[in-house]
């Protein structure tokens, strides 16, 4: 009754061997050769068959040439990732020998192992609707994903021209960025670790991620992602307000409690942001891996990858107009090792100087240099001062240039890597002043008078009319507290002759005032991805909110030959404490400030009063 019951075992063979069925088929009799393909894709096939198959395939490659793809691709479409270590083993044998034999099948071996970098999908559908995008409750992902590695590793070392045809290959699998996260996390993943053993191809491949990244935080503006988690706490207290009334119980109030807790998970409320996030995470942790062997920083590794890192910035990040979050990948190499910084300013710093470079991207250096050295915690004072001393020196020299000249007029066009180079000096003031005073004040002082900032301010090209409102604002506060410069005077001049311009649309005229000529951002702007947040707090300079006291401070010039003794906290460089801190209003430059959106997001727009 049992062996009745039982089916039948598929191991029926025919037609004699493999050989034999290939050299009939030859001649034009198909019957075996179409019940071969048959019982190849049949989707119940044992292991023992997959197995005896390719044992023979193997010793048969010399005949899978070009006219037997189909056979191949049948090949190709064999579940063997799925079965056990011995089919997994024969099969990897057999690719090898293929691609070895016969290299017209490169492409479509190199086509199924790339096809397994995501996971398997699956199909739900709800509604009518095809929910479904892949599998992510699949035990045995990290193990496929080995596999998959080592059959790319098996192909390579049998074909050396593997990455030129493997390029493209990633480049058009690449998922499109509205897939779940899972499946671009995993795609991300596996081409990194295809750079570790395929290192000529490691360029192209950051190319293809940051690329991607790109896209991905340009569609997901500062401003949105802000929206989106306001929008999200909001609809968890409002839960939690309803929850208060329904149960208003003291044994409730732990359970609340925890329930706050969890909502405010690490999630972002923006789907992009989410993706964007989960990716930036998975490229620190890589640069990490790849600089440090053992814990400890290897030297020629982190150089030859920073070198790619810069690479990839000149062609993608630079020429890209207020990306928020990618740029950080920059932010975080140079966090190493004092030189890589010194060296991102110094390459930025040609970039900026190089009459030859389209405008545009000088005045983007200028931004990248003023946002980076107010905002890099790791770059020390005295290389804040010999930065300093090369834009301020550049600065002098191009109005020595000017001055003589037909353009000496406030034009943006005209002069635009001035005004961004502007911009970049007054930035870092703002954020540095404390630090460059500290210690001994009347030496700080003093380096901050030989900088000639009064020369800048004054000169025919007004750069306190085309920087924006909110830094030009506390520019002119530290330098009148310290008797640097007076700009109210200029700035009050701009303010009169500054035209609002009307726009006639359908709704009527509006009238726009333009408070950001440069459309200039600062690329370093607080960085709101909450994982990855985590690996560049701890060498990012916030920007602390002036206090009631810090403004009565800016308010009152210090007395010119003051003793260190006499110096407040506000002067010693001390943090001053943020109670009392005020809301600070808005100037007649109210309008956006922000470009696009929201680029700038720090320091806030700040208004200091004019001295009576």
């Amino acid at each position: 009754d049992e062996f009745i019951s039982s089916p039948p075992r598929k191991t029926v063979r025919f037609g004699g061997t493999l050989t034999d069925i290939l050299l009939k088929y030859e001649k034009g009799e198909t019957t075996d050769f179409e019940l071969l393909k048959h019982q190849l894709s049949d989707p119940d096939i044992k292991d023992a068959q997959i197995i005896n198959w390719l044992h023979e395939f193997r010793a048969s490659v010399v005949y899978l040439t070009k006219e037997l793809d189909q056979l191949v691709s049948i090949l190709l479409r064999l579940p063997w990732l799925k079965r056990s270590r011995e089919v997994v083993e024969e099969y990897l044998g057999f690719l090898g020998n293929l691609v070895s034999a016969q290299t017209v099948h490169l492409r479509p071996c190199l086509r199924m192992i790339v096809s397994q970098f995501v996971p398997p999908r699956i199909t739900i559908r709800e509604d009518d609707v095809d929910i479904s995008d892949s599998d992510d409750d699949d035990e045995n992902l990290s193990e496929n994903f080995n596999t998959c590695h080592r059959a790319l590793q098996t192909v390579a070392r049998y074909v050396p021209s593997t990455p030129q045809f493997l390029m493209p290959i990633l480049v058009e699998n690449f998922p499109f960025i509205n897939k779940s996260e899972r499946t671009l996390e995993c795609y991300v993943h596996n081409l990194l670790r295809v750079t570790v053993y395929l290192p000529t191809l490691r360029l192209q491949i950051l190319e293809l991620i940051i690329e991607k990244l790109l896209k991905l935080d340009v569609s997901a503006p500062q401003q949105d992602i802000e929206d989106a988690e306001e929008a999200a706490n909001n609809s968890d207290s409002e839960e939690k307000s309803t929850e208060e009334g329904l149960f208003d119980m003291e044994e409730d109030e732990e359970r609340k409690g925890k329930k706050v807790v969890s909502s405010s998970s690490e999630r972002m409320a923006h789907p992009l942001a989410e993706r964007l996030d989960i990716l930036m995470t998975i490229l620190f942790s890589y640069i990490k891996d790849v600089c440090h062997v053992d814990g400890k920083l290897d030297i020629n590794r982190t150089k030859d990858l920073y070198r790619d890192l810069v690479s990839v910035f000149d062609k993608l990040i630079l020429p890209t107009h207020a990306s928020c979050h990618v740029q950080y990948f920059m932010f975080y190499i140079c966090s190493f090792k004092l030189g890589l910084a010194e060296a991102f300013l110094d390459h930025l710093w040609k970039k900026l100087h190089d009459p030859n470079n389209p405008s545009v991207i000088r005045q983007t250096a200028g931004s990248y240099i003023g946002s980076f050295l107010a905002r890099a915690k790791f770059i020390p004072v005295v290389t804040v001062k010999a930065c300093l001393d090369l834009l301020v020196n550049w600065l002098h020299k191009y109005i020595d240039n000017q001055d003589t000249g037909a353009n000496a007029y406030c034009d943006v066009a005209l002069h635009g890597p001035f005004y961004s180079t502007c911009q970049a000096v007054f930035y870092t003031l703002i954020f540095r002043h404390k630090q460059l005073l500290d210690g001994n004040l009347r030496k700080g002082l003093s380096y901050l008078q030989s900088l000639n900032f009064e020369r800048v301010v004054m000169c025919q090209l007004n750069p306190l009319k085309i920087c924006i409102p909110s830094v030009v604002n506390l520019f002119a506060a530290i330098t009148r507290k310290y008797q640097l410069v007076f700009c109210y005077t200029i700035i009050e001049r701009n303010n009169r002759q500054f035209i609002p311009v009307v726009r006639s649309g359908t709704g009527g005229d509006l009238v726009q005032t333009c408070t950001n000529p440069l459309d200039s951002f600062f690329p370093f702007d607080p960085y709101l991805l909450k994982r990855s947040k985590k690996t560049i707090d701890p060498f990012y300079q916030f920007w602390e909110e002036l206090s009631a006291e810090d403004l009565e401070n800016l308010k009152k010039p210090i007395k010119k030959g003051a003793s260190e003794d006499e110096d407040d906290d506000f002067l010693k460089g001390e943090t001053p404490q943020n109670d009392g801190v005020v809301g600070i209003a808005p100037n007649s430059y109210e309008s956006n400030t922000r470009s696009p959106v929201s680029s700038i997001g720090s320091p806030a727009d700040c208004y200091v009063p004019y001295p009576q």
